[in-house]
C-alpha cells in the first residue's frame, strides 16, 4: 500500500481531472493522507497563463521536497520543457484526460487487495464533467493544444455519475467541460439542455447549475431549460473576454460586442432574477486604450456582478505567441480599473439581497455558501453540506450576511 495525495491547480475541469486519479487510487488499494505525509503526490497542472505555469512549476518543486515521487499531470504537463530542470524524483505524465488516472495508476503500481469505496468528492459541491477539449482557434488560447478537440461524455455516464455524487450526499452538481455547450450525445438525443433536465430529475440532486458556457450556446432552448426546470440555478457565467469589437475580431471570438449583450439582455429576458458573471481579457496584443474603454462600457453594460480579470499573457504555439506590445504596469492599472468596476456592480448585486429570501448551500463551517444565483451568503447557524431557507439581514463585504428562516 501506497501513501497518496492528488491535488489540483486551475479550473473545475482540472479539479474533476484530480478527483478521478484519487477515486482510482483509492480503488487500487492505496491509502490517501494529508499531502505533507503522502510518499506520492499527483499535481494536476494549468497552463492557461504563463502566472499559471509558473505556479505549476513551484507547487511541483515543492512537492518533490517531502514526497518520494511526485507525478505531474494536466495542461502544463502537455507543453514541451515546461518542468525541465525539476528533481529527479519528478515524473512529468502527459494524458488526454480519458487517460489520466489509468496511467497514473500504473505509475503507482496497483495492489492485489480491494480498495475502498470511491471517496466524495473534495467539495460540498460536486463537479461533473460532461465534456472535454475544444475545437476552436482563439488567437491567445493553449487550451486545444493541451486538451484536444471537443469530445463528449455519455449521457450515460454522466447520470450515473450524478446518481453516485447525489447518493454520497452532494446536494448540489455543477456541469462542467472546457466548451460546454459543446456536449451532444446524439444517440441519446440530448444536447446541453436536455442533460442539464436529466440530471436535476435525478434522485437527491437539489440543485445543478452550469460552470461557464461560450456566448455563441446560449441558446432561447437552454435558457428556457434554466427558467423552467426545477432545481437549476439561475446564473449563467459567459466569457466575454472584451468588450472591442476589433479585438474581438483579432482574438478570433466569432461575434460582436452587440451580439453579446443582445444575448445578455435575452438571458434577463427569459430567467428572472438570473445572475451573469463573465471573464475579461486585459492587455491582449491589439487593445488600445479606447478598446478597454468599450470593454469597460460592456462590463457595465451588462450587468456582470462578478469579472474574473486575466492579464494577458502570451501562450506557446498560440497566434498571438510573439506578440506582447501592452506593458505589464498597463495591464496592471486596466486590471485594477476593470476589477473595481466588477466589485461596484457585485457590491450592488449583493445589496439587493438584504430583506429577501434565499435559498443557500452552506458550504464550509463558517456558513458560507451561495444562493441559487451564485451570490456569496454567510449564514449564522447554517449546517455545511445543507441547504437553508434565510434572510438576507446586510450587505457587508464580499457576501451577504443572513439568518436562518424560521
Amino acid at each position: 500500500m501506497t501513501t497518496f495525495a492528488t491535488e489540483f491547480l486551475g479550473c473545475k475541469v482540472s479539479m474533476t481531472d484530480a478527483q478521478g486519479v484519487r477515486e482510482r487510487l483509492a480503488a487500487d488499494g492505496h491509502r490517501e493522507v494529508p499531502a505533507d505525509r503522502a510518499a506520492v503526490r499527483v499535481l494536476n497542472t494549468c497552463c492557461v497563463t504563463a502566472e499559471a505555469v509558473a505556479k505549476s512549476r513551484k507547487a511541483a518543486r515543492r512537492a518533490a521536497r517531502s514526497a518520494e515521487r511526485v507525478v505531474v499531470t494536466g495542461c502544463a504537463a502537455a507543453l514541451e520543457g515546461a518542468f525541465d530542470g525539476l528533481p529527479p524524483n519528478v515524473t512529468v505524465l502527459s494524458r488526454r484526460s480519458e487517460l489520466l488516472a489509468p496511467a497514473v495508476s500504473e505509475q503507482v503500481g496497483a495492489l492485489s487487495c480491494t480498495g475502498v469505496a470511491q471517496p466524495r468528492f473534495g467539495r460540498t459541491r460536486a463537479y461533473v464533467k460532461i465534456q472535454d477539449g475544444c475545437s476552436f482557434a482563439c488567437s491567445y488560447c493553449v487550451i486545444p493544444q493541451v486538451r484536444g478537440a471537443s469530445r463528449s461524455r455519455s449521457a450515460a455516464a454522466v447520470l450515473a455519475e450524478a446518481q453516485r455524487r447525489a447518493t454520497q450526499g452532494h446536494r448540489e452538481l455543477v456541469l462542467t467541460g472546457v466548451n460546454l455547450g459543446c456536449f451532444r450525445d446524439r444517440e441519446a438525443g440530448l444536447d446541453l439542455a436536455g442533460l442539464l433536465e436529466a440530471v436535476a430529475a435525478v434522485d437527491g440532486v437539489e440543485r445543478v447549475r452550469l460552470s461557464s458556457i461560450e456566448v455563441n450556446h446560449v441558446s432561447d432552448r437552454l435558457l428556457r431549460a434554466v427558467a423552467d426546470t426545477p432545481g437549476v440555478a439561475r446564473h449563467l457565467h459567459v466569457p466575454m473576454q472584451s468588450g472591442s469589437d476589433r479585438v474581438l475580431r483579432a482574438m478570433r471570438r466569432h461575434y460582436a460586442a452587440a451580439g453579446f449583450l443582445g444575448k445578455m439582455h435575452r438571458a434577463r429576458e427569459l430567467v428572472e432574477g438570473i445572475n451573469l458573471t463573465s471573464d475579461v481579457i486585459v492587455g491582449h496584443p491589439s487593445e488600445r486604450v479606447d478598446d478597454f474603454g468599450a470593454t469597460l462600457d460592456a462590463v457595465s453594460a451588462a450587468g456582470f456582478t462578478k469579472v474574473h480579470v486575466f492579464p494577458y499573457s502570451p501562450r506557446p504555439g498560440t497566434a498571438d505567441a510573439g506578440d506582447d506590445p501592452v506593458t505589464s504596469a498597463e495591464k496592471r492599472r486596466r486590471s485594477r480599473q476593470l476589477r473595481a468596476l466588477s466589485d461596484a456592480q457585485g457590491a450592488a448585486h449583493r445589496a439587493s439581497k438584504v430583506g429577501r429570501r434565499e435559498r443557500v448551500l452552506v458550504e464550509d463551517a463558517d456558513g458560507r455558501g451561495y444562493s441559487d444565483d451564485y451570490t456569496p451568503f454567510r449564514v449564522t447557524g447554517g449546517v455545511r453540506g445543507r441547504l437553508a431557507e434565510v434572510l438576507g439581514v446586510l450587505a457587508a463585504g464580499d457576501a451577504v450576511i443572513a439568518t436562518l428562516c424560521s
